[in-house]
């Protein structure tokens, strides 16, 4: 009993540490699963709290089932619009760039920490993907905005590489434990896995997901219950798929995703119920794996693994990247961009249990390093997305200022929600616009006091607005209680000097500013011709450089993802982000390669 009370006493413990020193990270700008890990570490028998933790296969449970409640989360914040504008390169990433990365990180491991090559690959698998609880904690928790299209790639990417790194790991660790590779095993076994496995979890989920929102909508529940009658017919989901031996938490993530984007009973509890849930996830995964590791055996491989971490954030991440994002038209900054945001989390560590388990002979050596590659790249790239970003100008202005609203579930079947809006100061409503009709509002709080509509008076700063309206219309009521925010003159510069409507043609654009129209494009509208030079998805704040002018997205239709509003910039030399001098796309290397043929033909002409 003693023994039961003093294991709450000490999860619960770590678990309120975890949360109060959160305010560090915040403050000083430290990654925050950093800081979980950093306590798991000093509560472990290494650290101050002396705590022996040695069971992996309790490890790698605890481990599985918050990345499955992760990725389920992950999935469910996942917007449709978000997933179109990134599908292709994203699932590229996530399959062909988890292999890349694995093969390109084999090569320093065979070298550096003495593994044989089945070993090394086995390495290369262990650190192959991005970590979804990092990558997502930082872009939306963190507050950082960057252009839709990379935020995207990244936000997929992250979602859907874990199980092609957990297929590769098991995999590996299977024909490790069996002696080695063949032939057979690589081609047609491991093409067959592979193709098992990812087809599975991805049918099972899709299915899976649209059955579980069937299913829920027709019961007549609890409010409460309804989140946890989602998140456990999710899980059984993920076992299940598992049991059939495909990739549970692929079919998770997919469930998520198709569940997130149907109507359905308890929905919006659900997303606040998986906010709390996915928090408590997080730190419960970074504190068992700490508490799992002994810094202490860390020594003899210290050096390897560090030289093994530079190697993959400076080399076989970017080189991965640039290789998959090479036919979709990404510039040299946003490829560059989305090779530095690989960050590696508590997906690597977890992994790394499975050849401690598996009994493999250097497994203690491949989880300390997989352990201090974590680290390195959590260190060396978490505590500085924000200002790469900046630095290759990726960052966005944002389209509004503070808004505070409230989604509250109607009964079910109604066309119309219910939301709860807080006017900010500042806001068009403050400053007298009116509440469109087709709004409906319906009740008005002002200093603890209820009141009608018609008897509030003007609306003030601080009131809260009860309405009723269509769920499409949301966005539109954002902008009218939320408070403007005013371009700086760095953003000015950002969308150019002035906005034009995208329908004007691009033979107006020739003869107003003497730009040189593609042939066949006189009569194109800019906005049209635009989404065809960015390769059908255009995003805020993308450019062309048409000299002598630059233009940029500027707006888009939320729902149709068609350019309303093009920026025109007058002097794209002028204040032009930096740009690194590698990372060409297949465009700029057939230009290049048009332009020095060209180049040749003259001299020839002019010497001969």
């Amino acid at each position: 009993m003693d023994t039961m009370f003093l294991a709450i006493l000490i999860g619960a413990g770590l678990i309120g540490i975890s949360v109060v020193t959160s305010l560090i990270s915040f403050r000083v700008g430290a990654p925050l699963l950093l800081v979980f890990l950093g306590v798991g570490l000093l509560a472990g028998q290494d650290g101050i709290g002396g705590i022996v933790f040695n069971d992996s296969g309790t490890a790698y449970f605890i481990g599985s089932l918050a990345l499955a409640v992760i990725l389920f989360d992950s999935g469910f914040s996942t917007r449709l619009q978000t997933f179109r504008l990134a599908a292709a390169p994203s699932i590229v990433l996530a399959t062909l760039g988890v292999a890349l990365t694995t093969a390109l990180v084999a090569i320093p491991s065979h070298s550096l920490l003495g593994l044989s090559w089945e070993e090394s690959a086995l390495m290369g698998a262990l650190v192959g993907s991005t970590d979804a609880a990092a990558v997502f904690f930082l872009l939306r928790v963190g507050g950082i905005l960057i252009r839709d299209r990379v935020r995207a790639t990244l936000e997929v990417e992250s979602g859907t590489n874990d199980p092609m790194a957990i297929f590769l790991t098991i995999t590996l660790v299977e024909l490790a434990s069996a002696g080695g590779f063949s032939g057979d095993a690589l081609s047609w076994g491991l093409g067959l896995a592979f193709l098992r496995q990812m087809g599975l979890g991805l049918l099972c989920g899709w299915i899976g997901g649209h059955l579980l929102v069937m299913g829920i909508n027709r019961l007549r529940l609890e409010p409460a219950l309804y989140p946890i009658l989602g998140l456990a017919l999710a899980l059984f989901l993920f076992a299940a798929v598992s049991m059939v031996d495909g990739s549970g938490f692929l079919a998770i993530y997919v469930a998520g995703m198709v569940m997130g984007n149907r109507k359905m009973r308890g929905g919006p509890a659900l997303r606040r119920f998986q906010e709390a849930l996915t928090w408590l996830a997080q730190m419960t995964m970074f504190l068992t794996l700490g508490l799992f590791a002994s810094p202490s055996t860390f020594v003899d491989v210290a050096l390897p693994a560090v030289l093994i971490g530079l190697f993959l954030v400076f080399v076989a991440r970017p080189v991965a990247i640039w290789l998959c994002l090479l036919p979709f038209g990404y510039d040299r900054n946003e490829t560059a961009f989305v090779a530095w945001v690989g960050l590696r989390g508590a997906v690597s560590i977890l992994l790394a249990i499975l050849p401690i388990a598996a009994g493999l002979e250097h497994a203690q050596e491949m989880f300390n390093a997989a352990f201090i590659v974590v680290v390195t790249s959590l260190l060396l790239q978490g505590w500085t997305i924000r200002p790469m970003a900046r630095w290759l100008g990726l960052v966005v202005p944002p389209r509004l200022g503070p808004v505070d609203k409230v989604e509250l579930q109607l009964p079910y079947g109604g066309d119309h929600e219910l939301l709860v809006y807080r006017i900010a100061k500042g806001s068009p409503v403050a400053e007298g616009e009116r509440i469109p009709r087709w709004a409906r509002p319906s009740l008005v709080v002002r200093d603890g006091r209820s009141m009608k509509v018609l008897d509030s008076g003007r609306p003030q700063p601080g009131d809260h607005v009860y309405i009723f309206t269509a769920p499409r219309h949301g966005a539109l009521l954002d902008r009218l209680f939320a408070r403007p925010t005013a371009l700086s003159p760095a953003d000015e510069a950002y969308f150019g000097d002035f906005s034009l409507d995208a329908s004007r043609t691009m033979g107006e654009l020739a003869t107003l500013y003497g730009i040189k129209v593609p042939e066949g494009a006189q009569d194109t509208a800019v906005g049209e011709w635009l989404t065809q030079r960015l390769g059908g998805a255009p995003a805020r704040g993308d450019r062309v450089v048409l000299p002598p002018i630059e233009i940029i997205v500027r707006e888009m239709d939320s729902d149709t993802d068609v350019i309303r509003t093009i920026g025109l910039s007058l002097d794209p030399g002028e204040d032009r982000p930096r740009r690194v001098p590698m990372f060409h796309n297949a465009r700029d290397i057939i230009g290049s390669v048009r332009d020095w043929r060209a180049a040749r033909r003259r001299f020839a002409a002019k010497n001969g």
